[in-house]
């Protein structure tokens, strides 16, 4: 129990001593234990309390909720996107080479603390590792480098967040709109883009001399290589396999047509050979009795069928 408290004592000082003072006082900023709570709370809740919670109820029917949830997304995300554009990355007052933290009281420096929020109703391994492991990644953030370098992040997920909770509001508007969201697979494309940026752009700082933690930059990029994978996996699995399906569902028709249509053609080959064979048959015999009559040579076999009028006129007679 001494050891505990002596390690948490440290932790404490450390905190202090190597922590950002303008977020000292804020609420879940004095020690990571409560953020890491609430990741294993949501793990909790949507991985195994929510599961058998609706186990044996009949799924809600959400669709305005999921409406007016995904437009709120939209709109925030805008204004997030807005907040750190204007703060630095769009207006030419950070530098996309190297970035180091503003620890100052600035006006567009403190900007930056109040656009940190981000949740999502979907409860894939992926989101779950995303939504699980971000709060504690933005926690010693905002707790040690609030600004500088690694918001970069932040700019680009949030444009990424316009574009994926505006796919998500017309989902949730209903079947009617289905036709506009082809696009889905692009979404996908554009977060898998938005990670390979992350990492170039945090990485380059192991190769140049920047003021900024390299610590940091380990963080960011080894967060982005990780979710590129996760994504490529959910790519792979989502996409490509839809495309095998398809192209098997496809092959296996066009095998079903081409032997439909031979056993058709069989048919009607059976059918031209059967009345040639009788038409043959009828003509050759009919040809054959014809010409034994004339030449009064019939033969005996076809006598009694071929001539029967002839005899029974010559008896009479």
């Amino acid at each position: 129990m001494a050891l505990i408290m002596k390690y948490i004592d440290s932790m404490h000082h450390y905190m202090d001593k190597y922590g950002d003072p303008r977020t000292k006082d804020w609420p879940l900023m004095s020690s990571p234990l409560p953020t890491l709570a609430l990741c294993l709370g949501y793990v909790y809740l949507v991985k195994v309390l929510g599961p058998r919670l609706m186990e044996n109820r009949k799924p809600f029917q959400l669709k305005n909720t999921l409406i007016v949830y995904n437009f709120v997304q939209v709109v925030f995300s805008a204004w997030l996107f807005y907040e750190i554009g204007v703060s630095g990355w769009l207006t030419g007052h950070y530098n996309f080479r190297c970035q180091p933290v503003d620890y100052s009281n600035h006006p567009k420096t403190l900007r930056f603390f109040f656009v940190m929020r981000k949740k999502s109703s979907q409860v894939s391994t992926l989101h779950v590792i995303h939504h699980g492991c971000m709060p504690m990644s933005v926690w010693f953030g905002v707790k040690f480098t609030p600004g500088g370098h690694s918001t970069f992040f932040g700019l680009l997920n949030t444009f990424v967040h316009i574009v994926m909770y505006t796919y998500y509001l017309f989902t949730a508007l209903g079947p009617q709109f289905q036709r506009y969201l082809w696009w889905k697979k692009y979404l996908t494309a554009l977060q898998m883009v938005q990670f390979v940026l992350i990492m170039v752009h945090a990485f380059q700082l192991l190769f140049i001399d920047c003021n900024y933690p390299k610590a940091f930059v380990w963080w960011i990029g080894m967060h982005a290589v990780m979710f590129f994978f996760l994504f490529n996996e959910f790519y792979q699995s989502t996409y490509k396999a839809q495309k095998l399906k398809r192209d098997a569902a496809a092959a296996a028709k066009k095998r079903e047509a081409e032997l439909l249509l031979q056993q058709q053609q069989q048919q009607q080959n059976g059918h031209v050979a059967n009345g040639s064979a009788n038409g043959t048959l009828s003509n050759g015999t009919g040809n054959k009795a014809a010409d034994y009559y004339v030449r009064g040579d019939l033969p005996a076999e076809m006598e009694l069928t071929q001539r029967p009028s002839t005899n029974t006129h010559a008896t009479i007679q």
